[in-house]
Order: C-alpha cells, then structure tokens, then sequence
C-alpha cells in the first residue's frame, strides 16, 4: 500500500515573530499519524500572497495532502481565501449554511453581524466548505490531481474540532491509508552515542518497514519505533516483538515503556512496593523534591525534605559529624553518605537521598571543579553512593543531578528485587 504523505503549512505573522506558539501542527501530526498520514514537512509563513502561493506551489510537488492553518479571519490582513480562490481559477460565492452559522453566533452573543464577518461566508466556488461550529470562518476542501488541499483557522480550538469532525474522518475515506504505530522506549544513565553502538546489531536487524529514532532529552535518550503495515494486530505484534528483544539488551537502562517521564517512573515503584521517602539537598536546593513531588499522589511515598545547603544546617538538622565536613569537606562521598543515612532516621522513611556539590559557576577547586556532584541512596540494608561531574551550567548542574538521583533510586529498587 502506498504511503499517504502529508505537510502542514501554517500561515501568520505573529508564528514568525514568537508572539505565538505554534502548536497546532504537533497536534495536527499526532492525529495524522494516528490515520495513517505521515506528516513529511512543516512550514511556517507569512500573511504574504507570494509566499502562500510559493510554499503551495512545493509542498504540492512533494505531499498528498497539505493542510493549511491561518489567515482566514474577517481583516484586511487575512490573505489566505483570495490567495486560495485565485490559486485554484475560481470566483468567491455566497455559501449559505456558512451565513446561517455565522448569523446564529453573533445572535447567541446578542451583538449584530458586521459586513467584515458577513463576507467570511463567501467562499470560493471549487471547494468543499467544512463547517466551523466554533467560529465565524468556514475551511475549505478542495482537490486537485488527486491531491487535496485544506485550509482551516488557526483558532486551535476550531482547528480540531474540523480536524476531529470532518477533515480526518474524509481523509481516510479518501485516501487508502496504511497503519502507523509508535512504541517508545525510555532509557536513562547512559549517552546517546554509546546507547547506539550497544544496540546496533539488533538496529540493524529491523524489518524494512520498522525504523527506529533517537530522540535524546535532559534525562536520558526515547528511543521511539515506528512501524507502517496493512493489518494494525499483526504490526502490534512484530513490533512487541522487537521491543522484547530489545529489553534484554539493555535491561538497566530502560525505566519506561510509553510516555511515562523518570520521576513517573519512580513513584511507581515507590507505590507499588509501599515504601516511603525524604530528601536531603545541598547543591540542588529543593530542586530534587519539587521532581518528586510534581507528580500527583506523591503524598502517598514522599516525606519531606532538609535543604541543608549550609554546613551548621547540615550538623543541626542532618547530624553530619563536624569532623565529617572537615576532614573531607560538604562535597564529598563521606558527607552525603551521613546525609541520606540520616534523613531517612530524621523522617522514619523506607529511603534517604541526598545531593551535595559545586552547582557553580564559582566555587570550584583544582580537585573539585564546577559540576562536582556526590549523590547517595540509603536504605535499612545498604548506601549507595555516585560521583557526578557534569561541568554544565549552574541550572543544568541542578538539573541533572536530581534526575542521576531520581535513576539511582530505579537501580537500587530494581536492584533490590533481582538480588
């Protein structure tokens, strides 16, 4: 089966400025993709005749369906319906059910009809009108050579509602569109170029019509499958396939299967387990805890916290030894052993964590430079402990030091349970 393409085109000023957000066309590709529609290209533009005609012209070279956002509104700078009618050889007509519609809200709101709006119901005679049951701008369906064209308001509201109601269901009926299916492997605690080369015999193994991308973020790297087939049971299937090989790979580095994010991750196993935890912080400054606690029912695992980010705090409220801090100094393996060990007394909890460090940019030492980061888990049977250096900015520092806490809490649950 031939694979349906497709390209988004949004149209407006204020996208290019950065006035606005564009997030329709990820909502749009999503939903796409969810019909069998591979979204090949994204262009932005501007309220420009030329560049509308211009960006039509290549995207018609290249895609089945260009779907079309903006300009449609009832000013002078709204370009998009003449631009269209005259692109297609056509003339503007009075569509009747787009005046009933358009008549029927200014009504609902008590105000009257102005002219501007009234001649947002004439549209162009060689389209299909799609109705705007939200807005006073109807889209258009029109199509050439077996290509189809649409242009909607960039109102997202509208937007998907017409995509959901109409567009997306006569797409389908349309075109003859193949499945599309998406799995996502979350890993963490290892970089991307060394994830690549331990999973390289098994990358190259996939069927033709499997292909895999790295997709690396803050926290680790999403290693996201895609699959195109016929029959959706029989690509599910080939697809959990690839993925179970894949799991006994790089079984330490998976934390999720989806969409789930690392601290997501965590809590469930915290929950499922019914252990309880609380967080000592120097260098990340309660940043660790608000990870934690940005997760909803996280009241049923997390404590509280102790930001020990001065010595005395650290020797007052975490009974760090004094000798501790001055044999070996607050960023050091000695002191945050005592720190996780002696939250989780303070607190009662099933686990102590703890980060002490040079988050930067000053403070650092020929033997301890910026991004210097000791992090420690403790439970009733062990410490775990782990150097970090990250050499990143102060925030980024921060950053990635609770998120190495958040992955050394995985290992040693997941770690507790193989032993």
């Amino acid at each position: 089966m031939k694979p349906v393409t497709a390209e988004i085109i949004t149209i407006g000023d204020e996208i290019l400025y950065g006035q606005i957000v564009d997030t329709n066309s990820a909502w749009m590709g999503t939903e796409l993709t969810k019909a069998g529609i591979k979204v090949h290209q994204i262009t932005s533009i501007s309220d420009n005749p030329e560049h509308i005609v211009s960006a039509l012209d290549d995207a018609l070279t290249r895609a089945d369906v260009i779907l079309m956002t903006g300009g449609l509104g009832p000013t002078k700078d709204d370009l998009t319906k003449d631009v269209l009618t005259s692109y297609f050889h056509t003339e503007l007509v009075l569509h009747e059910p787009s005046l009933a519609d358009i008549t029927a809200i200014f009504a609902r709101r008590g105000m009257e009809v102005t002219q501007l709006n009234l001649e947002q119901a004439m549209l162009p005679a060689a389209c299909t009108p799609i109705r705007n049951v939200l807005g006073t701008a109807p889209g258009m369906w029109f199509e050439q050579e077996g290509k189809v064209v649409v242009s909607m308001p960039g109102v997202p509201f509208e937007m998907k509602r017409m995509m959901s109601d109409i567009i997306l269901p006569q797409l389908k009926a349309y075109f003859s569109t193949p499945e599309i299916l998406h799995k996502v492997i979350q890993t963490t605690g290892i970089p991307e170029s060394i994830l690549a080369a331990k999973i390289e015999n098994w990358e190259d193994s996939l069927p033709h019509h499997i292909k895999l991308a790295y997709l690396p973020h803050l926290g680790g790297v999403r290693l996201r499958l895609t699959g195109h087939g016929n029959n959706a049971t029989t690509l599910e299937q080939e697809m959990q396939q690839q993925v179970d090989k894949l799991s006994k790979i790089i079984p330490n580095y998976i934390f999720s299967y989806g969409e789930l994010t690392l601290e997501e991750a965590v809590g469930q196993l915290l929950k499922e387990r019914g252990l309880t935890i609380a967080t000592a912080e120097s260098c990340t400054g309660g940043f660790l805890a608000h990870k934690i606690t940005s997760i909803s029912g996280s009241s049923a695992y997390y404590q509280g916290s102790v930001i020990a980010y001065h010595n005395e705090v650290k020797i007052r409220e975490l009974n760090v030894k004094p000798e501790t801090l001055k044999q070996h100094g607050a960023v050091s393996e000695a002191t945050v052993r005592e720190m996780a060990e002696n939250i989780r007394l303070k607190f009662g909890t099933s686990i102590g964590v703890a980060t002490s460090g040079i988050a930067g940019p000053d403070g650092g030492t020929p033997d301890k430079p910026v991004g210097t980061i000791w992090i420690a888990y403790a439970d009733k049977d062990k410490t775990r402990t782990k150097l970090l250096n990250f050499n990143k900015n102060r925030l980024l520092n921060i950053e990635y030091a609770a998120l190495a806490v958040l992955n050394l809490i995985r290992q040693s649950l997941v770690a507790t349970v193989e032993e």
